[in-house]
């Protein structure tokens, strides 16, 4: 991550990798065949398991790279590639209809795969691992910028039903594209930075 990354910055960094309108079809998937009143508490449920996850990430992050012996610089590298291809997994979605994460089972959803990795994916991981790392002394920044990220995407995720009615699969498909693209830039960006740092260049 840049010196200069602002907390604004980071929570729209992490609103693109949680990806809640290329989330919506997926979450309406899931939930077709749960009882309509258990709807909104089952996605309230994985929508905190997200990010009680997430937390854990950003609050452990140094311990976890620590006791990996991963250095900020592989993280960077190994982050901008997750995040390169689950860009272009939202502008050239798969043919066979699966979504971003693959084909959804039957039942009730638990922890996988609207909590892991629908929600809190890897490349959200990675990112803030990346944050925490890198400006270990901003951790409070950081987690206001999660707690931002994750309140827009439970707001639109809670309002899947009603967004998808108004604004349709072709709309939410357009927008879903442009935020592959955004992350694609972004990703490129990160990779660039973890190049740089491992061998001392200026970007």
């Amino acid at each position: 991550m840049e010196a200069q990354m602002t907390t604004l910055s980071a929570a729209i960094l992490l609103f693109l990798i949680m990806d809640p309108l290329g989330n919506i079809p997926l979450f309406l998937s899931l939930l077709k065949d749960v009882p309509p009143k258990r709807r909104r508490k089952v996605m309230v449920r994985e929508l905190l398991i997200a990010l009680g996850v997430l937390l854990v990430f950003l609050i452990g992050g140094q311990h976890i790279l620590g006791l990996l012996q991963l250095k900020t610089d592989s993280i960077s590298i190994a982050g901008g590639i997750v995040l390169f291809l689950i860009g272009i997994r939202m502008v050239f979605p798969p043919a066979d209809g699966g979504g971003i994460f693959g084909k959804t089972g039957e039942g009730e959803p638990f922890i996988v795969p609207m909590a892991i990795p629908g929600v809190a994916g890897p490349s959200a991981m990675a990112a803030l691992l990346l944050l925490t790392n890198s400006q270990p002394g901003r951790t409070a920044d950081w987690a206001i910028a999660l707690i931002g990220a994750w309140l827009a995407t439970a707001v639109i995720l809670l309002c899947s039903t009603y967004l998808f009615r108004w604004l349709g699969e072709s709309v939410l498909t357009a927008l879903e594209r442009v935020m592959g693209m955004l992350l694609i830039a972004l990703s490129v960006q990160m990779f660039l930075g973890g190049i740089a740092a491992y061998l001392h260049l200026a970007v």
